[in-house]
């Protein structure tokens, strides 16, 4: 089945045309800078493919989807010969709420109860429904399936679900750990039990999805018994411009001393925190690193923090699972800075990891899963490259035929 794999944010459009017999991708790229000046299109055919760049008016997602489907068409860069090939398509979202468990076909209703969930993904959550609402225009016969990131974390006990709030308030806003990135960390821990080689329910793995934005998940038995990040996507390590886990009466006492309102507070823990605040310099881990080099101390803190909080949750994991098998590096951090995979798995010699110093260095930007512990590590770790949008693709083909 041919589907097309689309992740919208809120002034883009990531697409992958994808065949999910062959695994083959026909097709992928981006629409950038939507309803912005300077939009355009970034476009390739397969993974290896030319890249494409050009500047396009795009002033709406639905634009953006005709762009893509017009551009699958395109006798030079294209890779159909007509839009019925495109037999369904799957939508990346992030936050399912407490309205859905599993992937769900796109309905009436379904839309309805998505525009519930903007509160708990807020800035993800607008973006898709854009994005959903322009395939649906521009493709009105074709089935659409929406993934939710929340769905694999779905599994947490309620021990470690909840928070120690009033029940009348946790009942009335359900509010409680959701998780996030959870079709990535889906993904690389099916890929470790595999490599592992021992039946699911034997293995204990702590899978880290570091990027932008970053969480980290303990799957004990194939499901996740916890994740890092929480009620929202703010919650858990340090990230790009999110601050992660803080103690909660920093952001009244904030509020109070600068005067921000609930909206201010949001956007400043969301956009000016992280990598971007602590350092000063840049959001970006290639910044930092640089920065590193040329001696600047806040970058040296900043990329500490952040290996010191993957640390710390790698150990707490493998205390709440009794054990561990395996830790995993993946997304953009985590399959290319061998210095902050370095730096997490230093001095972690009692819990029995060991990481070969060589094969790390050498372990970034190629596609390929690495075994990055030494022989002797009793702990395997691996960078295993997360594939998403495969994930999207296959439980959007499993949906539709079921």
């Amino acid at each position: 089945m041919k589907v097309l794999v689309i992740n919208a944010g809120s002034s883009s459009l990531k697409y992958q045309l994808l065949d999910t017999t062959t695994r083959v991708v026909a097709a992928k790229g981006i629409c950038e800078r939507i309803g912005m000046a300077g939009s355009l299109i970034e476009h390739r055919l397969g993974e290896e493919g030319e890249k494409s760049k050009r500047p396009v008016e795009i002033n709406t997602h639905a634009d953006a989807v005709k762009l893509v489907i017009s551009t699958l068409l395109d006798p030079k860069l294209g890779c159909i010969s007509d839009v019925s090939e495109i037999e369904a398509v799957g939508h990346r979202v992030v936050h399912g709420g407490p309205y859905f468990t599993e992937s769900s076909l796109v309905t009436d209703e379904v839309m309805e109860k998505l525009r519930k969930c903007v509160d708990f993904a807020p800035l993800h959550t607008p973006g898709h429904l854009m994005g959903i609402e322009g395939c649906l225009k521009a493709m009105p016969g074709t089935p659409q399936v929406l993934v939710f990131d929340t769905a694999f974390h779905t599994t947490i006990p309620e021990m470690a679900a909840r928070y120690a709030i009033s029940n009348e308030l946790s009942e009335k806003y359900n509010i409680r750990r959701y998780g996030a990135h959870g079709t990535s960390h889906r993904f690389v821990a099916q890929e470790m039990i595999r490599l592992l080689g021992k039946p699911a329910e034997q293995t204990k793995i702590v899978t880290c999805h570091i990027g932008n934005g970053s969480s980290i998940s303990a799957v004990k038995g194939g499901k996740c018994v916890d994740t890092s990040m929480g009620f929202t996507p703010l919650d858990g390590v340090m990230m790009g411009t999110r601050c992660g886990a803080i103690d909660p009466a920093i952001v009244t006492f904030i509020m109070k001393e600068e005067g921000y309102d609930p909206d201010r507070m949001r956007d400043y823990m969301n956009n000016e925190c992280g990598f971007l605040g602590v350092s000063g310099i840049s959001s970006d881990s290639r910044d930092i690193e640089a920065a590193i080099l040329r001696g600047d101390k806040r970058a040296w803190i900043t990329a500490n923090m952040l290996a010191y909080q993957v640390k710390k949750y790698i150990g707490m994991y493998t205390a709440a699972m009794n054990g561990l098998d395996a830790v995993v590096f993946t997304a953009g951090m985590g399959e290319n800075n061998p210095e902050l995979r370095d730096r997490a798995c230093a001095d972690m010699g009692f819990f029995g990891i060991e990481l070969d110093s060589r094969v790390n260095a050498a372990a970034h930007h190629q596609p390929n899963i690495v075994r990055l512990s030494t022989e002797k590590s009793k702990v395997l770790v691996y960078l295993i490259p997360t594939n998403e949008e495969l994930m999207i693709a296959l439980d959007t083909k499993a949906l539709i035929e079921r």
